[in-house]
């Protein structure tokens, strides 16, 4: 049953916006958070992920199953444990804010409405990829105010990076539905642009978005152990789009998840070797 749910809500999914959480924790900290807020802001994101995922399941329930590709989530989870999972996953995630300070306990339902809100922009914008980024790009902010209590241009700017990387790399994932959400009369870029204008538009995102990487080094005072990293991360954005050029499902897949959690995992590696082991 456990097993079900975590693929039901694709809790592997996580890798991509939680080490951006961490590396922005640990710098805002200076070195590595308390332990109290570092496992307050872990369990905040397992919550806010799980209330997104489980909505967004429900929002699509019908449209999933007249899609090929997501046909069998909802042989997983059943609808009511869905919306339960939902309702207790959102009381859970503005209950653990209430732990860490009054400003994330304000901001917390606001949160929560813009990664719920991004579930129905396919019905009615052409650019959903922009509002998942946003929303994915809530947890680099919500971590620095965890440890700071305030607003800062650090996270700002990287929220900017993350919020133009998933919008990259959603437009290679979202390739894969293009005659369905057309079928649907659904939304997204790639309806907009078509295959090989979406193709071409992701590098362009990804590249603001290693804008907004270097951005937020130099926000923070990161120094060269990060900077190296992100070469790094140029290298596996750039190994993506040769893969998603290929246009096949397993070239695709290996894009979005393999490649995605690469730039991710060496981000906050990054960030440990800046902070934790050099300064």
């Amino acid at each position: 049953m456990i097993g079900n749910f975590l693929r039901f809500i694709r809790f592997s999914h996580t890798i991509f916006a939680l080490p951006f959480a961490m590396g922005a924790l640990i710098v805002a900290a200076d070195g590595f958070p308390s332990v109290r807020v570092f496992l307050l802001v872990l369990l905040a994101m397992v919550f806010a992920r799980t209330a997104a995922m489980t909505f967004n399941r429900l929002a699509d329930w019908e449209i999933d199953q007249r899609n090929p590709r997501t046909a069998g989530r909802h042989k997983l989870v059943n609808r009511s444990t869905a919306g339960l999972a939902c309702l207790i996953s959102s009381g859970l995630f503005i209950a653990t804010t209430a732990f860490l300070n009054p400003l994330c306990l304000v901001l917390s339902p606001v949160a929560l409405g813009l990664i719920f809100f991004y579930s129905y922009t396919k019905r009615f914008t052409s650019l959903a990829q922009f509002f998942l980024g946003l929303a994915l790009s809530i947890a680099p902010v919500g971590a620095w105010i965890a440890v700071t209590g305030q607003f800062a241009w650090a996270p700002i700017a990287l929220a900017g990076a993350v919020l133009f990387w998933v919008a990259g790399f959603d437009l290679i994932y979202a390739t894969q539905d293009y005659e369905i959400d057309r079928r649907e009369g659904l939304h997204s870029l790639v309806v907009w642009l078509g295959l090989p204008r979406a193709l071409a538009v992701a590098p362009a995102l990804h590249g603001i978005a290693l804008i907004g990487f270097v951005g937020f080094g130099w926000l923070a005072g990161l120094g060269p152990a990060y900077y190296g990293g992100l070469i790094l991360v140029g290298i596996a954005l750039a190994y993506e789009h040769t893969l998603a050029r290929k246009g096949n499902l397993a070239a695709i897949n290996t894009a979005f998840f393999q490649v995605n959690a690469a730039v991710s995992g060496i981000f906050v590696l990054s960030i440990l070797v800046d902070r934790l082991l050099i300064s």
